[in-house]
């Protein structure tokens, strides 16, 4: 493959099709969904939350592609957390689906990819980005400049 050729681009509404494919293909290769009925339940409601939330910049997705070949994508949500002090309410950014095709892989797109996704954050006002990584995905995400958060520890409650 010739990089020259590889643009990164930002989703727009147009790319929900698009953004709905990526997505089920990093959960069919993360084995996060294992039926046809959940694929399709997940298509229907992927194409709400993103007509909803992509004219707001609440979501945002980059695509690499080469020659209209998707090779790499990442998404971002962004939420408005509550002030800590006066006049301190501030943006926060959730990163997930970050995706290469196997065979697109360790040829530095994704790092391309979450630059561009990164610098839309910073270009918004995002105060934070967050993420959960794979252990595959340590090693981009400690060159991008993330840090394990020492103080605190993950956790999750499953409430549905």
């Amino acid at each position: 493959m010739n990089n020259n050729d590889m643009k990164v681009r930002k989703a727009t509404l147009d790319d929900i099709e698009l953004l709905i494919q990526l997505r089920i293909d990093y959960l069919l290769d993360e084995s996060k969904v294992k039926s046809i009925d959940d694929i399709e339940k997940i298509k229907i409601d992927l194409r709400v939350y993103l007509n909803k939330w992509i004219p707001n910049n609440g979501f945002i997705a980059y695509i690499a592609e080469n020659n209209n070949v998707v090779l790499s994508t990442a998404f971002l949500s962004i939420v408005e957390r509550p002030p800590r002090k006066a006049n301190s309410s501030y943006l926060v950014g959730t990163v997930y689906n970050v995706y290469t095709y196997p065979e697109y892989r360790k040829q530095g797109i994704a790092s391309k990819v979450m630059n561009a996704l990164l610098i839309e954050a910073k270009s918004l006002n995002v105060a934070y980005v967050d993420l959960l990584s794979t252990d595959a995905g340590l090693p981009l995400y400690n060159k991008l400049g993330f840090e394990i958060i020492k103080d605190y520890t993950s956790m999750r409650l499953k409430i549905v």
